[in-house]
């Protein structure tokens, strides 16, 4: 779950080392000067050191910032599409040393990079294996537990990207040249690798590919190093379980679009991971441009995320809320923060602004990103669990790649940004209701027990109806 500290700082790299500080053009009227020229009269009135003051990314040059920031969120997005796939074929362990291997030696180019160019690629290429591994390093974790301690670990990971959200403001404060900075906030990934050598495969995950001895010793080294001996265990075998996961196994993502609960709850989920994304990150990556201290702000938006994540444990394990309802509302509440930002006058300093709201929206859209995370895993069978969750992570990189160009539109209207971000958090939420409560249910194995679910009808007929009323909708 610490692994998410390190996710966290590559994520949040562009807002500090893309930082654009004050400056001057000294030009003479009516001689336009050439990107070249443009270098020699530029000065920069602020003592920043980022990639806008060693490569000039100012006036036509200014869109590289945004573009390297999305070129990240691009890779996040291939990412989650290869590697989901790829670790419920090869096994979650392999796949999870193998990207995390690849994004420390990225990172360091990223850091040494000889030009925008290669700042840009590599960007990519991060983005692309800390996508995968994020997604393989969830699913891992959820798995060497049981599913009773499923909401409180997919908590505890989210609630670790949180704080090194935070970490990295308090980084970048002491550490002002960017490429340093770039260099210590990837050198963590060296450590968390030495230590997740040694982390044994998914026990779930062997299960469901019928090699049940070793499932069996993985159960038991777990068992030995939380200091039980455990001597005659033995896992219960299905039948036929071999046979039928050997067709799952090949089935992969395609499966998500022939079986009907599983096509449904994928079309539902894929548009909730993509307001979760689009408001998140929206909110987030705005922080360095809002009033005051960039390092206080960025800080800011991370700490505002934990009183989040108690709040999910306590409702998603209570009967009257759930998974369902409280993903529903928190993303409903964070649409309705962001609705009420557009009626508040910017830097009043007072408790009411829309910094203020900002904030709340960032903090309800948190909450309703983890559970995202948590529900989505309950919601696919382990044979299928990790192609689910890329698709849908998919679909969230899809908002995370539009999430830095979303304040252009205050050119439109200043109030632009907030409505989308108001519209996307409450038709989410609408539409998360359509969905299963998984609460004290068992997690399916395969896909035969998920076609048993006395939930597929009644969620089939749902999710058509509110496809026709959209429709309908968007006709008018």
């Amino acid at each position: 779950a610490v692994l998410r500290v390190y996710m966290a700082c590559q994520s949040m790299l562009i807002v500090l080392v893309g930082t654009t500080p004050e400056y001057h053009i000294e030009q003479q009227v009516g001689v336009p000067a050439s990107q070249l020229e443009l270098h020699q009269h530029v000065t920069f009135t602020e003592d920043i050191d980022s990639i806008v003051t060693e490569w000039f990314l100012i006036k036509q040059q200014a869109y590289k910032v945004s573009l390297a920031g999305s070129l990240f969120f691009a890779g996040l997005l291939v990412g989650n599409v290869v590697f989901g796939p790829l670790s419920d074929r090869i096994g979650r362990k392999p796949v999870y040393l193998t990207g995390l291997f690849f994004e420390v030696i990225f990172g360091y180019v990223t850091a040494f990079a000889p030009s925008y160019e290669v700042f840009a690629v590599s960007r990519l290429l991060v983005g692309l294996m800390n996508g995968g591994i994020g997604l393989v390093c969830f699913v891992l974790t959820q798995e060497y537990v049981g599913k009773s301690y499923w909401a409180m670990t997919g908590t505890l990971t989210s609630m670790s990207f949180a704080v090194g959200i935070a970490m990295f403001g308090a980084l970048g404060y002491f550490i002002r040249p960017w490429r340093i900075l770039a260099t210590v906030a990837n050198s963590s990934g060296v450590l968390f690798f030495l230590m997740s050598v040694t982390l044994p495969e998914s026990p779930r995950w062997l299960y469901s590919q019928g090699q049940t001895e070793k499932a069996e010793e993985v159960l038991r080294y777990m068992a030995l190093r939380n200091g039980k001996t455990v001597k005659n265990l033995t896992l219960k075998r299905i039948g036929a379980a071999k046979g039928r996961n050997r067709g799952n196994r090949g089935a992969g993502v395609l499966q998500l679009v022939l079986h009907p609960v599983l096509r449904l709850r994928t079309m539902v989920l894929m548009y909730v991971w993509y307001a979760c994304s689009l408001v998140y990150y929206g909110l987030t990556l705005g922080a360095g441009e809002t009033s005051g201290s960039r390092y206080v702000n960025v800080a800011m938006y991370g700490l505002v995320e934990l009183p989040a994540y108690p709040l999910c444990i306590y409702f998603i394990n209570k009967h009257w809320a759930g998974r369902r309802k409280s993903m529903a509302s928190f993303l409903c509440l964070a649409g309705s923060a962001c609705f009420c930002s557009l009626f508040m006058p910017e830097n009043t300093g007072t408790l009411l602004s829309v910094t203020s709201f900002a904030l709340l929206g960032k903090l309800m859209v948190s909450a309703a990103f983890n559970i995202a995370y948590v529900y989505t895993s309950e919601l696919y069978p382990t044979v299928i669990r990790n192609a689910g969750l890329g698709v849908c992570s998919m679909s969230c990189r899809v908002g995370g790649i539009l999430a830095p160009f979303v304040p252009s539109m205050r050119a439109l209207h200043t109030s632009m940004p907030f409505t989308v971000f108001c519209l996307s958090g409450l038709s989410a939420g609408c539409l998360g209701l359509l969905l299963p409560e998984t609460l004290n249910g068992p997690a399916a194995e395969t896909l035969e027990e998920l076609s048993s679910s006395s939930n597929s009808r009644v969620l089939e007929s749902k999710v058509r109806e509110i496809i026709i009323s959209v429709i309908l909708l968007l006709s008018i």
